[in-house]
């Protein structure tokens, strides 16, 4: 299906990106903000989560239930999200109610009242969140990587923050930090499904008419720094250990991107990968194990991982540098590589079949300020990737002083797991 965006730059620095598809029954109305984990100080860490949970509260318009009752009265689904670089928040309908659900997020965003005793409730929320993440160690061991790879700076810390910050954080400090960051030229707006451009841009110049025109605070660059191989244990009580491998990689913009997106899943997306062959299929040693890479504004995170027995870490991690090694020394074969490329465009069209995932599509590239693609756009760039491109980048980033590794779990022989870590 073929999908055309339009952008549209307001005045106030606020921008639209509207897509139209037609014959879609459904509308999402999605705003993003440049305010995410990164943007905030280490006495800051969690608020930006914790904000977008608060922002469901109340508004000036409309109570917490108000709130809830204009959405479940229409039958939309609504959710917010937080990252690293941004925060986001939707409403997806049927497309005859735009105007609601464009009137609702629009006011939650903008029109926060922050009230004490939702702040008070929501600390315990958020706290129960925190030990949820900590007690799933198949998800702690990101948090455990991050910390080893960019250590006391903002990258190196947890979207839910601590939960000393959680119980301490007052209103004036959610009221202080949206005043900072919720303003019009850091904000995108994304409404996507059956919808028509003018009768857009005219809803949301309206909703957004007194949305703050003041300059947004900046986020700190992220610092790389690495000479040798890094490796920590975080010492729990498991069934399973759970590994993840990261390697500093590229920053979005950089056209290495590319190949590093098609030797991701030569390595381990889906269940043909050389991973999953590999440790599941053949050695029995896992259920779960993939590979990815995650670009950001100014760095970017090339991850290998998987989930193995207490007893078989140092033949998981064994097998995992292995197959590293041979994408550094071996050109993949044209039939792999094939089938790479339909595998990740065939994702693709998998994952763009609803008016959200259409908003999430232009949307993330926008409030990255990325120059934005079209999936079919994205095709070809995946299909200029040669095998060469693949080993040169493997080359790159496979190195020992380059390589972090966390594992969560009962570990016994680190040294020996530390001694298999030669690229």
């Amino acid at each position: 299906m073929s999908v055309t965006h339009f952008k549209k730059v307001f005045p106030n620095g606020l921008r639209l990106i509207t897509v139209p598809i037609k014959n879609n029954q459904t509308a999402t109305v999605m705003v993003l903000v440049e305010a995410g984990s990164n943007y905030e100080s280490k006495e800051e860490n969690g608020i930006s989560h914790f904000l977008e949970h608060v922002c469901f509260k109340g508004s000036e318009k409309r109570t917490l239930h108000d709130i809830t009752y204009d959405l479940d009265s229409i039958g939309a689904l609504s959710n917010a999200f937080t990252g690293n670089e941004y925060t986001g928040y939707y409403a997806k309908a049927n497309s005859k109610h735009l105007e609601t659900i464009l009137d609702v997020v629009s006011d939650l965003y903008l029109n926060p009242i922050f009230p004490e005793d939702e702040i008070k409730k929501e600390k315990g929320v958020i706290i129960e969140e925190i030990n949820m993440y900590e007690d799933q160690p198949q998800k702690n061991v990101w948090n455990t990587l991050e910390a080893l790879m960019y250590g006391d700076q903002p990258a190196g810390r947890t979207i839910l923050g601590t939960k000393q910050n959680i119980k301490k954080v007052k209103r004036s400090d959610f009221v202080a930090y949206h005043s900072k960051h919720y303003v019009a030229s850091a904000t995108t707006v994304v409404v996507a499904g059956d919808v028509k451009v003018e009768t857009v841009e005219n809803l949301v110049a309206g909703a957004f008419r007194n949305i703050s025109t003041k300059k947004p605070r900046q986020k700190k660059k992220v610092v790389e720094q690495q000479s040798k191989v890094q490796f920590k244990v975080k010492a729990k009580k498991t069934d399973q250990a759970h590994i993840a491998f990261g390697f500093r990689s590229f920053p979005l913009g950089d056209e290495r991107n590319w190949a590093t997106s098609v030797l991701s899943t030569i390595l381990g997306r889906g269940m043909s990968s050389r991973l999953f062959k590999k440790m599941r299929d053949e050695l029995g040693i896992c259920y779960y194990v993939g590979a990815g890479d995650h670009p950001s504004t100014d760095h970017g995170v090339f991850t290998v991982y998987a989930g193995v027995g207490k007893k078989r870490i140092e033949e998981a991690v064994f097998y995992i540098v292995e197959e590293l090694r041979r994408l550094k020394t071996e050109q993949v074969a044209d039939r792999e590589l094939r089938k790479a490329k339909d595998y990740s465009n065939g994702q693709r069209a998998l994952h763009l079949e609803a008016s959200d995932q259409w908003a999430e599509w232009y949307g993330f590239q926008e409030i990255h300020r990325e120059n934005i693609l079209t999936p079919q756009e994205v095709d070809e760039r995946i299909e200029a990737v040669t095998a060469e491109d693949i080993q040169a980048v493997a080359q790159t980033l496979f190195n020992e002083s380059n390589l972090n590794v966390a594992i969560v779990g009962e570990v016994s022989k680190s040294t020996e797991i530390k001694k298999l870590l030669t690229l």
